[in-house]
């Protein structure tokens, strides 16, 4: 016994730290167009190699090539260009707003918006998406209104929520967008649990999941793939890995799986992996996925490659973790700017139309601004009344809260 070496304890260390030189070596990235596209039905012991992978459509020269491009029009992809660019200003504004003191938390999307805004394009009325914070693009492609986001996130007198959610937390199931969690990985079995739901009535309808590659980790995430496979469920599981979970990188969740897609093929549950800053890419994808649940084939479970520029929130400072170049360094680039150059090329966009829309999208948000800040703001206005802590939790008020409620003159 004597003669045994002492164990040793790993922990995972990202490639670089503040003030080093960013590194992306290990994002091996193929070239676009040169990852298959498989039938619907295909067996998922069939496309094993497309854990691995990364589905790629826009190409270095803004040509979308291979079997995944074509499904949209350039009308469509000039929607979604406007989608993303609305988000980013929306953003811009709300993280300004909070370092005023109008609001007391905001968190951004800035490199993420094509994730959640092309895959708001590929579902239909009355799917439902269980997001975590950072899919506010599935509202705003979906046509929820802006002055509502705002007001939430200003606790004003017009919060649709009356101030019982953070700032960013939306609840919006009329546009299939369940309420969100600050419990992390929670939306992970809710979205199988009312996918099967729907199973079971035989309706037409399939959910979403969501969840970032830090909470992967949670055991929500693996009792979902463990009942999305056993039942069949029709729903999509969508794994938005953009390299850092608040300041712990990737690698710590993933640990040795080599990818966050291959951890569902011990599931028997198809496994892909899509370039998440390429708008048409994550639509094809989408798409996909979204078929196969609609056609009874069971789960998907879609890795985003993506990057988050900004902060993990406004509570966060990402210099102290990362270096500060190193989103100018990330491979797969800017998903605004990757889709405008793709339309420029194709002749239906142009520098000036682009620079034309950056001006009528942040004057259209700054408008909503004013008005939303009309009803209040955190720390100035009206607000949600008192009251309204006590509505819409019982379907008949119980008698110790009639008591409080009058202890509380309200």
């Amino acid at each position: 016994m004597s003669d045994l070496k002492p164990l040793s304890f790993h922990v995972p260390a990202p490639a670089v730290r503040p003030g080093g030189a960013p590194d992306f070596r290990d994002v091996k990235i193929p070239p676009a167009g040169a990852v298959d596209r498989p039938p619907i039905d295909v067996a998922p012991e069939d496309i094993r190699d497309l854990a691995f992978e990364i589905i790629r459509v826009l190409n270095r020269d803004s040509e979308a090539v291979g079997p995944w491009a074509g499904l949209l029009s350039h009308e469509e992809l000039l929607e979604g260009l406007r989608h993303m660019m609305t988000l980013r200003a929306f953003d811009a504004r709300m993280q300004m707003a909070q370092r005023q003191g109008k609001t007391s938390f905001y968190m951004q999307h800035m490199g993420e918006e094509a994730v959640s805004c092309a895959f708001r394009k590929a579902l239909s009325p009355g799917d439902m998406n269980f997001p975590t914070y950072r899919q506010a693009g599935l509202l705003i492609a979906g046509g929820y209104p802006m002055l509502d986001m705002m007001c939430q996130i200003y606790s004003n007198e017009r919060d649709p929520l009356k101030g019982r959610q953070l700032p960013v937390m939306y609840s919006a199931r009329e546009h299939g967008f369940f309420s969100i969690s600050g419990n992390l990985a929670t939306q992970f079995v809710q979205a199988v649990g009312w996918a099967m739901a729907s199973a079971m009535k035989r309706d037409t309808k399939i959910a979403v999941g969501w969840i970032g590659d830090g909470s992967t980790a949670e055991s929500d995430f693996h009792s979902a793939l463990v009942f999305a496979s056993t039942y069949k469920a029709p729903v999509v599981l969508n794994i938005v890995n953009n390299q850092w979970a608040i300041s712990t990188f990737q690698g710590i969740a993933r640990g040795g799986s080599g990818t966050f897609a291959a951890r569902g093929l011990g599931f028997g549950i198809p496994a892909l992996r899509v370039d998440g800053n390429d708008y048409l890419a994550v639509y094809a994808v989408a798409k996909w996925a979204i078929e196969r649940a609609r056609s009874n084939l069971g789960p998907t479970l879609i890795e985003y490659v993506t990057y988050r520029v900004g902060a993990h929130s406004t509570s966060d400072d990402p210099s102290a973790y990362r270096p500060k170049t190193e989103s100018d360094n990330w491979p797969l680039g800017d998903p605004v700017l990757r889709l405008k150059n793709h339309l420029i090329r194709e002749g239906a966009w142009s520098e000036e139309r682009h620079t034309q829309a950056e001006a009528e999208i942040l004057s259209t948000v700054i408008a909503i601004q004013k008005e939303a800040e009309s009803h209040g703001t955190l720390h100035s206005g009206p607000h949600p009344s008192a009251r309204d802590m006590f509505e819409g939790v019982y379907e008949e008020m119980p008698p110790h809260l009639r008591r409080q409620r009058q202890q509380g003159g309200v």
